[in-house]
């Protein structure tokens, strides 16, 4: 009989202490997804003191919890998005749970990459811009943008366009203008605006034109203004060729464009044929003759 006691006292005893573990044990739940920035709970069962560990892109937390408590975290916390791990541990028992932290909705930094800085005019989709959005913790933003593209020129005439993100990026080309000076590029969402400078200069000259007058034993040589086809002064330093062709012999001088115009003087021969060019432009030709063109 003694021994039956002992028996069912023992399995009585084995019951109690395994329902006390079961109770003590921890567990933990937490949203599958958070907003970065934004205040979230998580709850816990079991009974007992607990520590609470969290780990992700972030860095890494540690808090010390009452197992069966509400566990609060504030804005603060956790602004980092990505893939998390938290893991609650009470003396050798634990239990993991996995969450994932988003961008906030909400845009509050564009990151605008504008390419190239200096270009001709009229260049068809020679114009490249490209846009990050940010929320207010540098997260890339995900949920589509509308993101405004607005490039204006020294004429204030402006091509515009609306593009919408994909994973947090837009881009877009535009045509240089048929005018030259500075050109504002501007980036927009809502009232954040970032703004970069491309410098749209003249393009290859048009056509190059000679004029011709006679000095002692020399030529003096001077063209129009060179300009491209667009009407812009093409800028000073471009070289222009003249080339003085006469019996068997020719002469080349290369000059550079001064104030818009190249000038020069070459030797009076009779008879001589004198031309010049910019870059793959030919000019008119002069013939020297009797000291007159």
């Amino acid at each position: 009989m003694r021994r039956v006691v002992t028996i069912f006292c023992g399995l009585v005893t084995l019951l109690v202490v395994t329902h006390i573990a079961q109770a003590q044990a921890p567990g933990l739940q937490l949203p599958s997804t958070v907003q970065a920035g934004s205040s979230f709970s998580a709850s816990t069962t079991g009974s007992g003191s607990a520590i609470l560990y969290i780990a992700g892109p972030g860095g890494a937390m540690r808090r010390d919890v009452q197992l069966g408590k509400t566990i609060s975290f504030g804005p603060g916390d956790l602004d980092q998005a990505g893939h998390y791990l938290a893991l609650v541990v009470s003396g050798s028992s634990g239990q993991t749970a996995e969450f994932d932290v988003v961008a906030s909705h909400q845009p509050a930094a564009l990151s605008f990459l504008a390419k190239p800085s200096r270009l001709p005019v009229n260049q068809s989709d020679g114009i490249s811009g490209v846009v990050y959005v940010f929320d207010p913790f540098r997260n890339l933003v995900l949920e589509p943008q509308p993101v405004l593209f607005a490039l204006s020129d020294s004429t204030k005439a402006i091509q515009s366009r609306t593009v919408t993100t994909r994973n947090g990026v837009a881009w877009i080309r535009m045509n240089s203008a048929a005018r030259a000076g500075a050109a504002q590029f501007q980036a927009s969402i809502g009232n954040i605006h970032e703004r970069r400078v491309v410098e749209q200069v003249a393009g290859n000259p048009c056509s190059v034109r000679i004029s011709a007058r006679e000095s002692g034993p020399r030529i003096l040589l001077e063209t129009e203004p060179v300009r491209d086809c667009s009407g812009n002064a093409v800028p000073d330093g471009t070289i222009v060729t003249f080339t003085e062709t006469h019996g068997n012999g020719q002469a080349t001088v290369d000059v550079p464009l001064k104030r818009g115009i190249a000038r020069t003087e070459m030797p009076a021969h009779r008879g001589a044929v004198i031309s010049a060019a910019s870059g793959v432009v030919m000019g008119n030709e002069i013939r020297w003759n009797e000291g007159r063109p």
